[in-house]
């Protein structure tokens, strides 16, 4: 049976309940702090031909608008914000547990002077780049197709690092390796080179700012084993919750978002699921369970 367990609430006091050094691997994919509402609409398509919409062999269709998902990517202090968390996602961490920070270009240097501050500059050991190639082109700039993913050891000469797990990627020039290593391939380096999710792919659910499963599954399969516990604290769609289920791992995913739940109850339907919904008392500061959204 999947060990998947939910919050639903403020992460940073459901982090403060959580054992310390209980954690192996924690992934997280904050919001950016764009200042902007970050929002993805989902759409339908019908044979029209009068639609606005040109399709495969010149085909028209039509456009329907099934709904909107968003959420607010603006915090006046960012870092203020992220601070507390950072210190207990170290607390938590095992002695031989990894961090990995997901960020984009505008806030990624602000955020590893945060966390070199937190956990070292020698627990600093990858800045890798997920790099795209999907969306619009500016005319003004040079079109921005990559994130940053931080990744920090707790313990900088102890952490785990299985390459042998690892999937491997074509060679660029296979006909100067040989036939052997070129049908084998080779490990990626710290740039990884990884479409979005499809938009009309079986794996899009539809959140905002949703990560592919080819990242996250690298990271799980990599930087932990079967049955470890794995924790992210702003899970938005639950991707790395459902890799990590797949994968053989344990996992804690932790959201405040409603959209966010909602997307989860039908992602995880299929399996049990532990659904804590974080509503305090003054009685006693404890999560009451309960499944949600059903």
């Amino acid at each position: 049976m999947a060990e998947l367990t939910i919050y639903f609430g403020d992460n940073l006091p459901v982090l403060q309940r959580l054992p310390a050094e209980s954690v192996d691997l924690i992934y997280i994919d904050p919001p950016f702090n764009t200042g902007k509402v970050q929002r993805r609409s989902c759409l339908s398509t019908v044979r029209d031909e009068n639609g606005d919409r040109t399709g495969y062999q010149g085909r028209r269709y039509r456009t329907i608008k099934l709904g909107t998902k968003e959420y607010v990517d603006i915090f006046d202090n960012y870092l203020a914000f992220l601070e507390p968390r950072m210190e207990e996602a170290r607390r938590v961490l095992k002695c031989n547990g990894s961090l990995f920070f997901h960020i984009d270009y505008r806030e990624v240097h602000y955020v590893k002077v945060l966390l070199d501050t937190i956990f070292g500059r020698d627990s600093f050991l990858n800045e890798i780049v997920w790099a795209y190639d999907y969306g619009a082109r500016s005319k003004t700039k040079w079109p921005a197709k990559h994130d940053n993913i931080l990744w920090y050891a707790k313990n900088a000469k102890d952490y785990q690092f299985h390459l042998e797990e690892c999937d491997r990627i074509p060679y660029m020039a296979p006909s100067l390796v040989g036939a052997e290593k070129a049908a084998k391939g080779k490990t990626p380096t710290d740039t990884w080179w990884h479409t979005i999710v499809s938009p009309n792919g079986r794996e899009k659910t539809g959140y905002p700012t949703q990560k592919p499963r080819g990242v996250l599954d690298r990271i799980v399969k990599v930087h932990s084993r079967p049955g470890d516990l794995l924790l992210d604290f702003f899970a938005g769609s639950g991707s790395f919750g459902e890799s990590a289920v797949e994968l053989g791992r344990k996992c804690i995913l932790v959201d405040n978002n409603e959209e966010a739940l909602r997307v989860m109850e039908k992602r995880f339907a299929e399996i049990d699921v532990g659904w804590m919904n974080w509503t305090p008392t003054a009685q006693h500061n404890a999560p009451v369970q309960r499944r949600l959204f059903v």
